[in-house]
């Protein structure tokens, strides 16, 4: 990987976006600008490298003491990365999609349906079923401890939601709910019940389609 003092002026980040627009960079490219310089020691474009990893492998894991662990990201870097990130998120949340099927929430999770380890997922909704963010809360082997209504209401509460989609992958490829998925999915309509906040829906998703609890009448 070529270091940014290596690089042709014209195919560096910053003139390379004036000459070619944004659109015309890669993530990592786009990262470096905002970062702006590297530290001693380590180059801009050898940060801005791991910093897209890290963003494509955890998007929903990000924070400050996150990303300020990586080599060569200091506080004022660190909060750069992160008000363009919200920026980029609060962007996204005026023109949200609507979720009014199991359908469209397989589309919107489908990345997570062929994971070789378990991903439980929370879409938050407002009230015309548009989707405020999506979230995962824990991945391993789905069971009522892991997946404790705490987790999943707090992200609820903190995004105002109206109600709620949870959603797991089933490794196995077997599109039918476990015992224990039921269980999970009843535990967490009752606390709803209780905070106000609707459970529309538990979707388990593989690669080859989806089982809705509540297109099968069981929500």
């Amino acid at each position: 990987m070529k270091k940014i003092q290596e690089l042709y002026d014209g195919d560096r980040p910053r003139e390379k976006l004036k000459h070619k627009g944004p659109a015309a960079l890669k993530d990592h490219e786009l990262l470096a600008v905002l970062i702006g310089k590297g530290t001693r020691g380590r180059d801009v474009l050898s940060l801005s490298r791991e910093l897209a990893s890290l963003l494509n492998e955890e998007p929903e894991r990000i924070d400050f003491k996150r990303l300020r662990s990586l080599h060569g990201m200091g506080d004022a870097k660190t909060a750069q990365i992160l008000a363009a990130l919200e920026l980029g998120r609060r962007l996204l949340l005026k023109e949200r999609r609507s979720l009014r099927s199991a359908e469209d929430v397989w589309n919107e999770l489908r990345e997570y349906a062929g994971r070789q380890r378990e991903h439980f997922l929370l879409l938050t909704l407002d009230g015309a079923s548009r989707l405020i963010r999506k979230r995962v809360i824990s991945i391993g082997t789905l069971n009522q401890s892991l997946v404790h209504p705490r987790e999943v209401f707090a992200e609820a509460i903190t995004d105002r939601a109206a109600g709620v989609i949870v959603a797991h992958n089933h490794p196995s490829g077997q599109c039918f709910p476990s015992r224990e998925d039921r269980r999970v999915t009843e535990r967490l309509r009752e606390a709803g019940r209780l905070l106000g906040i609707e459970v529309l829906d538990h979707v388990i998703l593989t690669r080859e389609g989806w089982y809705s609890f509540s297109e099968e009448g069981e929500l």
